[in-house]
């Protein structure tokens, strides 16, 4: 009776194995079929980990974004359970927010690229309308990010209360809408413009200035002010 066994990395020529080819030329040389592999670590009982990560690959078309967008269930297929979709995801979330932030200093915004630059790594994946806002000193620095709602954006649910709410307590001087369309469509819609003209007011009585309000979209973004809608 013929028994299979489980494959694994280490079955290999040590030469092809991801994580030795990481300890000796480092992980930019490593293809993403191998840092996967290395992420996912065991294969199943007829493919390696390597295999596995390529049969995710072609699942996806090649498409690494999309996999990074992808939900737990949407990941788990053979090979691939629960706990590994999680590594994953996490592996893509931890690389989101390191490409978000310097801890070393408070970036500057002092345009809507800026802004954009910002949040773009996080926000084009999303896959709900999420609406934020970066509040700012009087150097245009940023002092916080602030997530104000998440769904369907609708004027009424967006209030200027949590929105200066949260720019008084951090003593913000001015602030930056910014709110993502998963469609990937940036054009403004009738809400989007009703939110900013009643932040735009509200500001004017709490004189904190509204300096944009930025949609984003798949790897691009627009601008309210440079569309002359502030």
């Amino acid at each position: 009776m013929l028994t299979l066994t489980r494959l694994t990395l280490k079955d290999l020529p040590p030469d092809e194995r991801p994580r030795e080819r990481l300890y000796k030329h480092g992980a930019d040389v490593l293809k993403i079929s191998e840092l996967l592999a290395i992420i996912i670590r065991h294969g199943s009982k007829e493919k390696t980990a390597l295999e596995v990560s390529e049969d995710l690959l072609n699942r996806f078309s090649g498409n690494l974004n999309r996999i990074a967008r992808a939900t737990v269930r949407e990941l788990t297929c053979h090979g691939i359970g629960q706990a590994k979709a999680a590594q994953l995801i996490a592996a893509f979330e931890l690389g989101k927010r390191l490409s978000s932030f310097s801890e070393s200093e408070k970036p500057s915004i002092n345009s809507p690229e800026d802004a954009a630059r910002l949040l773009m790594s996080e926000m084009r994946y999303y896959k709900k309308e999420v609406f934020k806002v970066l509040l700012l000193d009087t150097k245009n620095r940023l002092i916080k990010i602030e997530t104000i709602s998440s769904g369907i954006l609708d004027a009424s649910l967006v209030h200027p209360r949590e929105v200066f709410y949260s720019a008084i307590q951090e003593m913000a001087s001015s602030l930056i809408l910014v709110h993502n369309h998963p469609s990937g469509n940036i054009s403004p819609s009738a809400q989007d413009i009703e939110i900013t003209k009643n932040m735009l007011q509200a500001g004017k009585i709490m004189n904190i200035e509204v300096v944009d309000h930025i949609i984003i979209g798949d790897g691009r973004f627009l601008s309210l002010k440079e569309k002359k809608f502030i």
